[in-house]
C-alpha cells in the first residue's frame, strides 16, 4: 500500500500539470555543476582518509590539531605526516567549497528551496566531522590503538561522513531540478520505507568501518580467525558487515520494486545503475576476503560505496519527493540527475 505525506498544498495550479513544461528555477548552470563537483571533492576527501587509516598514517602529525606536529606547515615530514597532513589540507580544502555553496545557494534560490535545507545540513556536518576527526587524533584513536572508545567514535564518523555526502548529494540534485524543488510544492511518499533503506545502507558502512579496521590492526588474520573464540574481538565482529550487506541489499531492492521505480524511463535507469553497483559491491567484498584486503582494494570497495550512496541518494529523492499531483512516477524531472 502506497503511503503518502503531503506537504502543505499551495494554490498555483503550475504544480498540478506534471507533465507541462518544465519549471524554470534560474539558476545558473555553473552552480550545477559546482554542487556536483564539491561532491566530488569530498568523496576524494573520504578516500584519501581511508588510505591515511590504512596506511597507519592517522598519527603522522602527532596529537596536534589543527596544527602538524605543532607546526602551520611540517618540516622535515616523514611519509606518514605528509599523508596525514595531505588529508588535512583537502579537508580544509573541503570545508572552503561547502561553504561557497552554502552561500551561493542562499543567493541564488528563493525561500523555501530544498536546496537550502541540505545546504545548511551540509554545513553543520562538516562542523560535526571536523569535531569528530579531532577527537580521534587528540584521544590517540589512531594507527595502532585498540581502545573501546576508537571503536565507539570511529563508526559515529563514517556515519556522520555519509550523512554529510548524501547531503550534498541532496543538494546538487535539488539544485538540478527543474520541478519540485519547494517546501511546499512536494509531497513525500514511501518515507518510511526510505528511512529503512538508507539506514541499513549507512548500517553498512558503519559495520564496513569495523571490518575495515580489523584488517588495518590484523592484517595478516584469516577468515578462519573470525569465528575463532581466542581471536581478537573486532575481528569476529567482521562477519556483521556481509550480513548487513545482505539485509540493506534486500531493502534497496524492496525500496525500488516498492516504489514501482519501473514507470519512468529515467527512474528505470537509476534503479538499474543502483541494482549493478550493489552487484558490484557484493564482487569487491567477496575478492576483499579472498585478497586479503590490500590498501588498494580498500580504496576501490570504499570508492564503489560512496558511488552507490549517491546514486541510491538521488533515486530516492527522485522517489519519494515529488510535485504535488504527480500521478505515480510520470512527472518530469530532470533527466540523469
Amino acid at each position: 500500500m502506497q503511503s503518502s505525506i503531503a506537504s502543505q498544498s499551495v494554490p498555483a495550479p503550475r504544480f498540478l500539470e506534471p507533465l507541462a513544461a518544465p519549471i524554470s528555477d534560474g539558476i545558473a548552470p555553473s552552480l550545477r555543476k559546482y554542487a556536483w563537483f564539491v561532491l566530488g571533492w569530498n568523496i576524494t576527501v573520504v578516500l584519501w582518509g581511508a588510505i591515511v587509516r590504512a596506511t597507519g598514517s592517522g598519527a603522522g602529525c602527532g596529537n596536534h590539531w589543527p596544527l602538524c606536529n605543532g607546526e602551520v606547515f611540517p618540516t622535515s615530514p616523514r611519509i606518514a605526516t605528509m599523508i596525514e597532513f595531505t588529508h588535512r589540507a583537502m579537508t580544509g580544502g573541503a570545508t572552503f567549497t561547502i561553504l561557497a555553496l552554502l552561500i551561493w545557494t542562499f543567493r541564488a534560490t528563493k525561500g523555501r528551496h530544498l536546496a537550502r535545507i541540505t545546504a545548511v545540513a551540509s554545513t553543520l556536518l562538516l562542523l560535526n566531522e571536523a569535531f569528530l576527526g579531532a577527537l580521534l587524533v587528540k584521544l590517540g584513536y589512531v594507527v595502532n590503538n585498540q581502545s573501546l572508545g576508537r571503536f565507539i567514535v570511529l563508526p559515529i564518523h563514517l556515519a556522520n561522513t555519509l550523512l554529510l555526502l548524501g547531503a550534498l548529494t541532496l543538494t546538487a540534485h535539488f539544485l538540478s531540478r527543474d520541478s519540485g524543488f519547494m517546501d511546499g510544492s512536494v509531497e513525500y511518499r514511501y518515507f518510511g520505507l526510505t528511512l529503512i533503506g538508507l539506514g541499513s545502507t549507512i548500517a553498512v558502512g558503519v559495520t564496513g568501518s569495523l571490518a575495515a579496521l580489523g584488517d588495518t590492526l590484523f592484517p595478516n588474520a584469516t577468515f578462519a580467525q573470525d569465528f575463532a573464540q581466542s581471536s581478537p574481538w573486532i575481528l569476529r565482529l567482521r562477519w556483521m558487515h556481509p550480513a548487513a550487506s545482505l539485509l540493506a541489499g534486500i531493502f534497496v531492492l524492496g525500496l525500488i520494486w516498492a516504489s514501482s521505480a519501473r514507470g519512468s524511463a529515467t527512474n528505470r535507469q537509476l534503479a538499474n545503475t543502483v541494482i549493478g553497483l550493489l552487484l558490484f559491491q557484493f564482487a569487491l567484498g567477496g575478492l576483499d576476503v579472498l585478497l586479503r584486503a590490500p590498501t588498494w582494494m580498500q580504496i576501490l570497495h570504499l570508492l564503489g560505496a560512496d558511488v552507490f550512496w549517491a546514486t541510491l541518494v538521488v533515486l530516492t529523492a527522485r522517489l519519494s519527493v515529488v510535485p504535488l499531483g504527480c500521478p505515480g512516477s510520470t512527472c518530469r524531472l530532470r533527466a540523469g540527475r
